[in-house]
């Protein structure tokens, strides 16, 4: 249901209809009204919030349209047990529902029929269409948005003016709310004609696609992040946005699905959405010379046919996963790791991806965690530990996350730690998606950590400063104020609105990234230091909660790679039983890590060496880990990055000037070197070897 207030509207809802015929055979005027204004009320709470039982009612015959009939045929039993059936009321009842079900269709043709209109074959952002070709307002959000809904909430009028009707036996104010009805349906319908016609619909798809090209031959797009998901997967690109506006090339990104581009983070490098697989095959991207791919999904084959461009595999994070030696990585011209592990890795499993196709570059998005901080003085609030385990995954393998078998021992162990410590608990965000039992013991987890923080704040011995916490609320709700006034001024109509003047705007950008820091000093202040805390969704991020936290204990995945980054002390769980030195031996990550069984003893050995780092043991092996891991410190990462994208880039031209050579000097037979000019040999370093910086 996704919350306690969801569960009670389904249940009032679910209840309302056996309440409404009770109602309509007694039959009682004040009963049956009391029950449809909770059937109406619940019915709406549900669909705003988007209640996963709702949604699942039309699949069992029971939708929207069905709810409101039924209400509407219970009405009409109402009028007829009430001995109205020969009053004029109970005919024009019957004919104002069949009217207004007449409405139905003609409403639902036009909204469909302007939402397909104004889907683009190519939508944007960041991308002047608005100079090539001429997109219309969308109509008014007032007429699109839940249309569905609000058309048949127009029959409130004629319900409640038919029970006053019955309840006062004056068949006037039945007809005054039935002719309100109908004239609204019918209002409704009228408004919405002109958007389906003339100038109140985009160009076709043709225009589009033309005017899309032009832009890129434009702009000349140099390197491509191309990416296809679900929408739980956007933050696998959203990781790498910030990585391509640093690019010394011209960035473009590709998207796949719509619902990507809806939930993709703001970022000022031009981003194209191309849902169909012939339009993006189509597209001029004539002058990319380098792709990079951050999934290994089926769609990714529209544009590794393209051979003018390199073929770069980078993923969206390096863990010791099976995810990251992939077989598919053998489709890629070239496969970056962060470091020497990530080539080892791909060694050991040997599944075909060559050695001199791995290329290290470390980890761009690592810049902004912070390194090992002071660990608080005794007789203050403590250390930090943050749990963030991974998700279920695809299989019921043991070893996929900790939350079935030790979640509750490490929470359980940390909320008793003596000294006390402070829990953080970071689920992924797939937690309990596949897995009922996953999700079963995420919600004991957070109940056990959220009575651990109310027992502590009426603990004398854990002190709050009020003052200060009212002073980082009140800047908290300033700058979510701000925040959402910013993301507010960027709302458009609808995808084909959204393309036009999706133009990002640097300033309104930059002040949003600037806020979102301000947002994250103000959310730590805004609690006591010592408060055990839940932390979901989006903000604050994982690296923020690696930057408050003095130690970590998580599973194996990318999350444990990026913590070694900070190199702070750190826990995994051998949650398959494999035993330490199996668990090391198949786990790169684990090496500098204190290993934990599912029963969680060995925190113990963690919390020591957080409250004492003198009597940390595995300091010296984490800092060796961390550059085999992530690579060396200098050159910086993203300078790494950069260097990788220009040799392939040279790669890439080397190959499609040779190509060009070929075919004016002879054919196929002809060898690259001797078709290349003197001149172009020069610049591609084809003449001795090297590479041209």
């Amino acid at each position: 249901m996704g919350s306690a207030a969801e569960l009670a509207a389904a249940v009032l809802m679910l209840l309302g209809f056996p309440c409404l015929m009770l109602a309509a055979l007694v039959p009682s005027v004040p009963a049956f009204a009391a029950a449809a204004a909770v059937t109406y009320l619940a019915d709406h709470y549900l669909h705003r919030r988007g209640s996963y039982l709702v949604n699942r009612l039309s699949k069992v015959r029971a939708g929207l349209s069905i709810r409101f009939l039924i209400r509407q045929l219970l009405l009409i039993l109402l009028l007829a047990r009430l001995s109205l059936a020969d009053n004029l009321i109970y005919y024009g009842a019957i004919a104002c529902f069949i009217a207004f079900y007449g409405l139905q269709a003609p409403h639902g043709a036009l909204t469909t029929l302007i939402r397909n209109r104004r889907r683009m074959p190519v939508a944007t952002r960041n991308v002047d269409l608005a100079s090539r070709i001429r997109i219309p307002d969308a109509p008014p959000r007032l007429l699109t948005h839940r249309a569905a809904e609000k058309m048949l909430h127009l029959d409130l009028v004629a319900v409640g003016g038919i029970l006053l009707a019955a309840a006062l036996d004056s068949p006037l104010v039945g007809f005054a709310g039935i002719g309100v009805t109908v004239l609204l349906g019918v209002a409704y319908v009228l408004a919405l004609v002109p958007y389906v016609r003339g100038r109140r619909i985009p160009p076709k798809a043709d225009q589009v696609l033309v005017a899309v090209d032009d832009w890129l031959r434009e702009y000349r797009p140099e390197t491509v992040l191309y990416f296809s998901g679900s929408r739980d997967s956007a933050y696998q690109v959203n990781m790498w946005l910030e990585t391509m506006e640093q690019l010394d090339t011209r960035p473009l990104v590709v998207l796949r699905e719509r619902v990507i581009l809806a939930n993709l983070a703001p970022t000022t490098v031009p981003v194209v959405c191309v849902p169909g697989g012939v339009h993006l095959m189509n597209l001029d991207l004539s002058t990319v010379r380098v792709a990079l791919y951050a999934a290994n999904v089926g769609k990714n084959i529209h544009l590794l046919r393209v051979p003018t461009m390199k073929h770069v595999f980078i993923g969206h994070g390096d863990s010791d996963k099976l995810a990251s030696v992939n077989p598919f990585s053998k489709v890629y011209d070239e496969v970056w790791t962060a470091g020497r592990a990530g080539r080892d890795r791909y060694a050991i499993a040997d599944v075909g991806v060559r050695d001199d196709d791995i290329a290290e570059v470390g980890r761009p998005q690592l810049a902004p965690i912070e390194t090992r901080r002071a660990v608080p003085a005794a007789g203050g609030h403590g250390p930090t530990v943050l749990y963030a385990p991974t998700w279920e995954g695809w299989d019921d393998n043991p070893g996929n996350t900790s939350l079935l078998l030790a979640g509750e021992n490490i929470v359980k162990r940390l909320i008793a730690a003596d000294p006390a410590v402070r829990v953080l608990y970071k689920p992924h965000p797939f937690t309990g998606t596949r897995s009922p039992q996953a999700k079963a013991a995420h919600q004991r987890i957070t109940e056990l950590i959220e009575q651990a923080a109310a027992e502590r704040a009426a603990d004398p011995r854990f002190t709050v400063d009020t003052a200060a916490q009212d002073r980082a609320r009140a800047e908290l709700a300033r700058v979510e104020a701000r925040l959402a006034e910013l993301a507010g001024g960027g709302d458009k109509g609808d995808e084909a609105e959204a393309s036009r003047d999706g133009v990002i705007d640097v300033g309104r950008y930059e002040e949003t990234a600037r806020l979102r820091d301000a947002w994250n000093t103000a959310y730590w202040n805004s609690f006591p230091e010592w408060e055990h805390r839940v932390i979901t969704g989006a903000q604050p991020r994982l690296y923020d909660c690696f930057n408050v936290s003095d130690a970590m204990v998580s599973d194996i995945s990318s999350v444990v790679s990026d913590f070694i980054a900070s190199g702070k002390p750190y826990a995994v769980t051998d949650s398959a039983e494999l035993g330490a030195e199996e668990f090391k031996r198949q786990n790169t990550a684990v090496r500098a890590a204190v290993i934990l069984s599912n029963d969680a003893a060995g925190l113990a050995e963690l919390l020591e060496a957080v409250h004492d780092p003198q009597a940390d043991p595995l300091a010296g092996e984490r800092e060796e880990l961390k550059h085999y891991l992530l690579g060396p410190d200098e050159p910086t990462s993203l300078d790494q990055f950069n260097t990788a994208v220009a040799r392939l880039a040279r790669k890439a031209e080397t190959r499609n000037l040779g190509q060009e050579s070929r075919a004016v000097v002879g054919g196929p037979d002809v060898e690259p070197a001797d078709a290349l000019s003197p001149q172009t040999a020069s610049v591609t370093g084809e003449t001795d070897g090297t590479e041209v910086n």
